[in-house]
């Protein structure tokens, strides 16, 4: 991008340049593909998030644990804006995640959030629902000390709801009481 800058009677350009900064983006995938995306990004050598939980799945016949992802049709990568093409030829890429246009950078403290909660035994749930703003809590024992969130009361139950910023998602931890604290 040039930017043109007058000063005391002197036109200057100024040529900005793409960043070089590996910073991590949302990606979405197509539906239930997530896991050969991954591979596929991996083999490309590209740095790579796929955040994923076990859970029961039930058939007719038997009960299994399965690793299923955290956030369907989501996979993070760690790339600059030089590589974006890279990604986009990786098959099962739909497209970035933006904001006003732009790909949405996501902060390296939410990615470290997402690893601690899939390490946890914490049960986590999924929602896209948008939450009315409550009292922001800190987790100060259990397995995911140090986690901060917003409190909400559903039914009997107090959840701590950590906002993922521009996925529109949610993820809704049970959590004793006693193992919070007000912020």
């Amino acid at each position: 991008m040039v930017v043109n800058i007058t000063q005391q009677g002197e036109e200057k350009k100024i040529i900005l340049k793409k960043s070089n900064e590996n910073k991590w983006y949302a990606v979405y995938t197509r539906p239930r593909a997530e896991k050969q995306v991954y591979e596929r990004l991996v083999e490309a050598e590209i740095e790579t998030f796929l955040p994923l939980h076990k859970v029961y799945r039930i058939w007719s016949d038997r009960k299994k644990l399965v690793e299923k992802p955290l956030i369907s049709s989501y996979i993070f990568v760690k790339t600059n804006s030089h590589n974006f093409a890279k990604v986009y030829t990786i098959l099962g890429v739909v497209k970035f995640v933006t904001f006003e246009g732009i790909p949405a950078s996501i902060p390296q403290k939410q990615i470290d959030i997402l690893r601690l909660l899939i390490n946890s035994d914490a049960e986590i749930e999924v929602s896209s629902e948008n939450f009315a703003k409550g009292d922001n809590v800190e987790v100060i024992s259990g397995s995911l000390v140090g986690l901060t969130g917003e409190l909400i009361k559903i039914g009997s139950h107090n959840r701590v709801v950590v906002r993922i910023d521009r996925l529109d998602q949610n993820l809704i931890l049970n959590i004793p009481m006693a193992f919070l604290r007000k912020v």
